[in-house]
């Protein structure tokens, strides 16, 4: 069955960096565009960025470009989001998704101190 399992959040400072991972199973990974998304407490779910099935074209929301990069490794099945300098306002639950059919991993917590 398809799995989406994110790793590596946890606790952050400004200045520093954080990489999140998302391991893919149950599906042909390099067939598929991916995301990743966002829900800070008490807000909507919002796309962060996005990457296409071979990693030719990303796309980022306008609040994390130039902070934020997508990529992925379709050796292994992974995608990884790179987080520099985060903020506290970037503390928020993030997702990874499949973007067609669309499936949702589980989420891993990233709280950046102030």
């Amino acid at each position: 069955q398809v799995q989406l399992v994110e790793s590596g959040g946890g606790s952050g400072q400004p200045g520093g960096s954080l990489r999140l991972s998302c391991a893919a199973s149950g599906f042909t990974f390099s067939n598929h565009a991916m995301s990743w998304y966002r829900q800070a407490p008490g807000k909507e779910r919002e796309l962060v960025a996005g990457i296409t099935s071979r990693g030719e074209r990303t796309n980022y929301a306008d609040s994390v470009k130039g902070r934020v990069t997508i990529s992925r490794d379709n050796a292994k099945n992974t995608v990884y989001l790179q987080m520099n300098n985060p903020k506290p306002e970037n503390t928020a639950v993030y997702y990874c998704r499949r973007v067609f059919p669309g499936y949702w991993g589980q989420g891993t917590q990233v709280a950046v101190s102030s």
